[in-house]
């Protein structure tokens, strides 16, 4: 492969079609920072993907961990082929919309399926490319630019480029107020909370040095049955009642730590 602008992959992938770099990632807090200068996104309900496109033209699709996406959303692909003029590295998410919101189930219909397959749920829900920083433009390491920086240079990137759908620019705003609405008004379309990022911070490949928090409901179910064994339960099958009085499934919890694995033995034993 010709060479590229992605210093920190330096020789450890020679040939290698996507720059062997580790996206940075988010530490999940319990509450937005209440002071410094930060900015606030959109946490998307998707695929983290490191979207490249070569000097050669060529583009490449990889996740967070470092699988390929790229035959997965070869629609997504092919555009940026015609989009994208020139060499260019983006950390972004891929999601879909469907019925008013975003519907990841959808997203995963899409891995390790055969081609007609794929074609079909494309043409169904055609994804889109969420993008939230820029990492490289025509030769240009921007990894050690500031947050700031770097989101002006996307933004400007969006308007000179003229991108428009399946492209997307994700929002951003400083206000903690507006950050605040925004958790609350954007949950019912599967917005999963708010990413929030130091605007002096450089991107560190593969730090947590972003701060996400997930938007919180509170309801109530009935334990109607676990997963495991009543001394060592592992989840919670969780229902409620319908205006039967009879109990429907409503859904399974996440994996029970130790702690709580006792705690519900205790009270079910």
């Amino acid at each position: 492969m010709e060479p590229h602008c992605f210093p920190w992959a330096g020789d450890r992938c020679p040939g290698m079609p996507m720059p062997d770099v580790a996206p940075m990632l988010a530490e999940p807090v319990a509450e937005l920072p209440a002071i410094g200068a930060y900015g606030f996104e959109a946490k998307w309900d998707g695929f983290c993907c490191l979207l490249s496109r070569t000097a050669g033209g060529l583009v490449y699709l990889h996740s967070c961990r470092g699988t390929s996406l790229t035959a997965a959303f070869g629609d997504i692909a092919a555009v940026a082929e015609h989009d994208l003029p020139e060499e260019v590295l983006f950390d972004g998410e891929l999601v879909i919309w469907h019925d008013g919101r975003l519907d990841f189930g959808r997203l995963q219909r899409l891995l390790n399926r055969k081609a007609v397959t794929v074609g079909h749920e494309i043409v169904q829900s055609p994804a889109h490319y969420v993008a939230f920083d820029l990492l490289c433009r025509a030769g240009e390491d921007l990894a050690e630019l500031a947050y700031e920086q770097r989101r002006n240079r996307l933004e400007s990137l969006f308007e000179e480029w003229g991108l428009a759908p399946p492209w997307a620019l994700c929002p951003m705003v400083v206000d903690r107020e507006e950050t605040q609405r925004w958790m609350q008004e954007w949950a019912a379309v599967g917005i999963e909370g708010i990413v929030a990022k130091n605007l002096r911070r450089p991107y560190k490949t593969g730090a947590r040095g972003w701060r996400k928090v997930r938007t919180r409901h509170t309801t109530e179910a009935i334990i109607a049955a676990v997963t495991g064994t009543l001394a060592r339960p592992d989840s919670v099958l969780l229902a409620r009642l319908d205006e039967r009085r009879q109990m429907r499934f409503v859904g399974r919890s996440t994996p029970l730590t130790h702690r709580l694995s006792q705690d519900l033995a205790a009270q079910v034993g």
